[in-house]
């Protein structure tokens, strides 16, 4: 028989992330849902049924993170989708730095820090997917030619970055890593964009659910891969 295996979502609390956490679910997987929120990742968890749970954890904090595994155990798959947008409409030459470091804090660090707490279970199972959340305004060419929110950009350009070196690092462990571009899509971070969440989350589930001899280390555009 085969095991049902568990995939970890952060900020899966809403948007993009409760999305992807539905569509898992409804594939057929266990799924944790995770957010700095506990009771609002276990009002989403209870909401899916059976087979999900929720539980606490905030990418910022090494403890939060390190309490989260302890808690949930070993993962198969984790969709690193917890971010933020708090420099919209700014000049890189005058944004606020604390701001930008607040950025990186979460979409860079937090996604490695989950990673480097879940990824090692993984290689050591033999098997592994990660997902890491990324944009078209973090890519070379083009987004940071325009990027209307500097520190954003810079932070998923350096996710780019991460992804390429963990997937080189995993290279013939049975462990994937790849960045997903789902396009502007329509939350609380992008209110007036046309992409629904629940066609962002295709493209994450698309990721976690890749063959042995797919893709590692590249950048996924609705499930192909696009240019850095």
């Amino acid at each position: 028989m085969t095991r049902t295996r568990t995939a970890l979502v952060t900020g899966a609390n809403r948007g993009i992330g409760a999305a992807t956490a539905r569509a898992l679910h409804r594939a057929g997987w266990h799924v944790v849902l995770a957010a700095r929120d506990g009771r609002a990742a276990r009002e989403a968890a209870e909401a899916l049924g059976p087979g999900a749970r929720g539980i606490a954890l905030d990418v910022t904090s090494a403890h939060s993170v390190a309490a989260a595994r302890e808690h949930t155990g070993p993962v198969d798959a984790l969709a690193a989708n917890a971010g933020v947008l708090l420099d919209a409409g700014t000049d890189p030459l005058t944004v606020p730095l604390d701001t930008v470091r607040a950025t990186l804090e979460v979409n860079l660090l937090g996604a490695w820090r989950v990673c480097q707490c879940y990824v090692p279970d993984m290689a050591r199972a033999g098997w592994g997917r990660v997902a890491l959340l990324s944009s078209g305004t973090g890519t070379f060419g083009g987004g940071l030619r325009s990027g209307p929110a500097p520190g954003y950009s810079v932070s998923k350009t350096a996710v780019n970055a991460l992804t390429v070196l963990l997937a080189e690092r995993l290279r013939g462990s049975g462990v994937l890593v790849n960045a997903v571009n789902p396009g502007p899509t329509r939350t609380r971070m992008m209110p007036g964009a046309d992409r629904t969440p629940e066609e962002a989350a295709a493209d994450l589930v698309h990721a976690l659910g890749l063959p042995a001899d797919g893709p590692t280390g590249v950048l996924l555009r609705h499930g192909r891969p696009a240019p850095w």
